[in-house]
């Protein structure tokens, strides 16, 4: 293994070891602090434009298992303290290290990823680089921003996935960057789904015979993503509808609310969320940077706050036939906590209330 460089736009400079993919990259640097689920990190379109790195120290010991990718490989960077070169699992397909160069992802490994974490929580998530040699001019470095990433990772054409035994309704899922177990989650529950392109025009969704409409997780910032948010204007109040992550915030976008960006994000499994609506508080996954304001939302009521931070994870549109979550009900990898969210769409395509 040769050396290696982490660069932060500060300029800031910490040294590993070389593993994955060779060549340079720059992403924006984010961590997660899961302790198992590296896989379904690895392979969660929300990452795209993104250095990942890893809180928990060993990664990759039970190497890697092609049945549990949630989507494609998009992340730019990935950095770990140490990675497993002998994983053992029945069911592992291979190593990290090995995967990582089948998709063209440079990674490092022997850094110091508690004080890089430490940085990231009082600075704030900043740009970084992996490279061979710690570049003289850091403009590209500063200037980097992660954009246009929905449209690089949506699927090209829709598909169909019929239901697990008797087929009581048909979804139009909206891929923003979509993981797979949340087509599962809608086929163990007798749904019938169609994927569809993210650019994909309200009409074709109101034209396809769906019962329901989901919108799904995805990359980047929100605000960007002008000709969706303009789509759903047009599907809130036609169509019993659910969102996740991204599709959550789009949602709020629709409706007249705004977003922002958080200073270093959720990202891992162990988040707490309140239920406003009760007295429960769940611990979910969460993969985002961005935030919904809850106040600015005037068509919806907030139904679910992070107990942290206080910050929106979801909003409840009852006039609109509508609910949307920050966090991942459909988590694998992660708690199963909130799975109940897909009953409750199931519910709405019923007919039932919110």
């Amino acid at each position: 293994m040769k050396k290696g460089y982490l660069v932060l736009a500060d300029g800031q400079v910490f040294q590993g070891l070389r593993f994955g993919a060779e060549g340079n990259t720059i992403g924006e640097l984010v961590f997660t602090t899961g302790m198992c689920g590296y896989v379904e990190t690895l392979t969660d379109p929300s990452y795209a434009g993104q250095i990942v790195m890893q809180t928990y120290p060993l990664i990759g010991n039970y190497g890697v298992i092609p049945q549990d990718f949630e989507g494609g490989c998009h992340v730019s960077g990935y950095v770990v303290r140490e990675w497993c070169g002998a994983p053992s699992n029945f069911r592992c397909g291979g190593n990290l290290d090995a995967f990582l160069k089948e998709q063209g992802v440079p990674g490092l490994c022997g850094v110091d990823t508690r004080q890089l974490t430490r940085i990231i929580r009082e600075s704030g998530v900043m740009n970084a680089c992996i490279c061979d040699e710690v570049p003289a001019d850091l403009t590209a470095l500063k200037t980097y921003a992660v954009t246009g990433v929905v449209e690089a990772v949506t699927c090209k054409a829709p598909s169909v996935w019929e239901a697990e035994g008797e087929t009581r309704f048909r979804v139009a899922l909206l891929d923003y960057g979509a993981k797979h177990n949340i087509i599962q989650e809608l086929r163990k529950r007798g749904c019938a789904v169609t994927v569809f392109p993210a650019g994909v025009p309200a009409e074709t969704l109101l034209g396809s015979g769906a019962d329901g409409v989901m919108l799904s997780n995805g990359p980047g910032d929100p605000a960007e993503n002008v000709h969706q948010i303009q789509q759903i204007q047009k599907l809130l109040g036609k169509v019993p509808l659910f969102g996740i992550c991204l599709g959550h915030q789009l949602t709020a976008l629709a409706a007249g609310g705004a977003t922002y960006k958080l200073k270093y994000g959720h990202r891992g499994v162990n988040q707490p969320v309140r239920d406003l609506n009760g007295v429960r508080t769940y611990i979910t996954s969460q993969n985002h940077g961005y935030a919904v304001d809850g106040d600015s939302v005037k068509q919806g009521r907030v139904s679910f706050a992070n107990a942290n931070d206080g910050t929106c994870e979801g909003i409840d549109y009852p006039d609109l036939r509508a609910f949307t979550v920050q966090f991942h009900p459909e988590a694998r990898g992660g708690p199963q906590d909130t799975a109940f969210l897909f009953d409750r769409f199931v519910n709405l395509m019923k007919g039932g209330d919110l």
